[in-house]
């Protein structure tokens, strides 16, 4: 498998605010990609005649939930599937709400891309630079800005200039590489997948041909070797007594037979005996790939260990600073115990100091404060019992992220990317 090849799916999430047709624009892209069944298209006219309306209404599609539909609105992390010829894709569809911006940061962790709606009658609001904020946090290294209702301002390129030359603006202050904006109108299909003839003047992509074409075999990190080990396979069939293999997700890097490497934390050296993936030699492994590796020599590893490369090593560290967006109801303060899972080591840790808050409507900082509640972002001082191998998030999505757990109810808390 080659990372041409691992290019073929693409994680992306959307996010607007109420009514500004999510559900209709992925009902868009699932109906002109041709990923819906029959049954699914007919359930979907009938429900769209039984309400009145003379079109089709794609947003049905999406809106599972019978509780959502009722109030109009989408409320948690939905993920949907579908192909075209050229990619897969996975889009989690996450709420537009304050009070999910848990399920936001849920959804978009692991997106390569995401793709902001804007009211093309209302420009850019509140939401939309909490969303392109939040994008900014967790890194996601490409943003496609949807101008979308444009059938409602009469695709007026002046209408659809002035929203891209306020976004600029704005993003001009977030960390975020790569930005595209599409004008489009989710409800009768234009730029979404079909190139429109009411925008002659529009002469980028449609959103679709930038989807299948966006390039992310770069997204990840394949400079830094980090093999963080899950699980130590040692068959006791007769044959393979002297099989030692390690299993897990490549978290970084490029790693081969032959490779001289080093585990963390016993800092031993060994060399790559073998690389296997679904139980065939493969010449080289690299991230996201699930593989197990051999070494020469006989190691004591375990679940949680970190086998990298002897010259790149990770910062091992028991003292981390986090943002944390706090996904429980009841507030997190200082001295709260917590565990902490770092790819996939576990150890128990403590919240030393809580720095600032961020208002992620303005971007500022709120400093001075003892707690963070529910969907707050926050910049945390955390000690962990054990020496954690970490690079920083900007670096390595995978190795600069961690989950907090409530050790009582085992329930997870928060998500945090290591500053």
């Amino acid at each position: 498998m080659s990372i041409q090849e691992n290019n073929q799916l693409l994680r992306f999430t959307t996010a607007g605010s109420v009514d500004d047709g999510k559900s209709t624009l992925i009902g868009r892209l699932l109906y002109d990609s041709k990923s819906i069944f029959e049954d699914q298209i007919e359930a979907v006219k009938t429900s769209s005649e039984k309400k009145g309306f003379d079109y089709v209404d794609l947003s049905l599609l999406t809106d599972g939930l019978k509780s959502e539909r009722e109030q109009g609105i989408t409320i948690d992390v939905a993920y949907r599937y579908f192909a075209t010829p050229k990619r897969k894709f996975i889009i989690a569809d996450t709420p537009g709400h304050t009070q999910y911006t848990r399920n936001m940061v849920t959804g978009a962790s692991t997106a390569n891309l995401a793709i902001i709606l804007v009211d093309a009658r209302k420009g850019l609001l509140e939401q939309t630079y909490r969303h392109s904020f939040i994008a900014s946090l967790l890194k996601i290294p490409h943003v496609v800005v949807c101008v979308n209702k444009m059938d409602l301002v009469d695709y007026s390129e002046e209408v659809y200039n002035k929203i891209v030359a306020d976004y600029e603006a704005f993003s001009s202050k977030l960390d975020i590489k790569d930005v595209q904006f599409v004008p489009i109108s989710a409800l009768k299909g234009d730029n979404v997948v079909e190139r429109s003839e009411n925008m002659p003047w529009y002469e980028g992509s449609t959103l679709l041909y930038h989807l299948e074409h966006v390039h992310i075999a770069s997204d990840f990190n394949h400079i830094d070797c980090r093999f963080p080990v899950q699980m130590v396979i040692r068959p006791h069939t007769l044959g393979f007594q002297d099989f030692r293999g390690y299993a897990g997700r490549i978290d970084g890097g490029i790693f081969k037979p032959g490779d001289e490497v080093k585990v963390l934390p016993s800092g031993f050296s060994s060399k790559i005996k073998s690389i296997e993936l679904n139980g065939e030699p493969i010449s080289e492994a690299y991230a996201p790939m699930s593989v197990t590796m051999t070494l020469e020599d006989e190691i004591d590893i375990s679940r949680g260990d970190m086998i990298v490369r002897p010259n790149n090593q990770p910062a091992v560290e028991q003292d981390l600073e986090v943002m944390v967006c706090w996904m429980n109801q009841k507030s997190l303060q200082t001295r709260t115990k917590l565990i902490i899972k770092h790819t996939t080591k576990e150890c128990q840790a403590m919240v030393k100091d809580i720095q600032y808050k961020v208002d992620v409507n303005t971007l500022h900082r709120i400093e001075d404060i003892s707690e963070i509640g529910m969907n707050d972002i926050a910049r945390v001082s955390i000690r962990t019992a054990q020496p954690v191998f970490i690079d920083p998030y900007r670096k390595n999505r995978m190795t600069g992220s961690v989950i907090l757990i409530d050790p009582n109810t085992n329930e997870t808390v928060g998500a945090g990317m290591i500053i």
